[in-house]
């Protein structure tokens, strides 16, 4: 993982120096016709924490965003 961070962060560096449209052109037709490519796998972990997360939704069991700040804010 650390290499693909590594590589994504040396695009990201050629893109926001390069000053040729043609290149930036290519590179975003790249991305367009791939995009819809990335699936993302889950582990039987993450899918049981997804499952949980929607049954607390279910029952209402979650706090809103103002809650959750004030929360934090008591906390701090």
């Amino acid at each position: 993982m650390k290499n693909l961070d590594q590589l994504r962060n040396r695009l990201i560096d050629y893109v926001m120096t390069s000053n040729n449209q043609q290149l930036l052109e290519a590179i975003e037709s790249i991305f367009k016709s791939t995009a819809g490519d990335d699936k993302i796998m889950l582990n039987s972990t993450q899918i049981e924490l997804i499952a949980m997360g929607e049954a607390d939704i279910e029952t209402g069991e979650f706090l809103s965003e103002e809650e959750l700040e004030s929360l934090d804010k008591n906390w701090m």
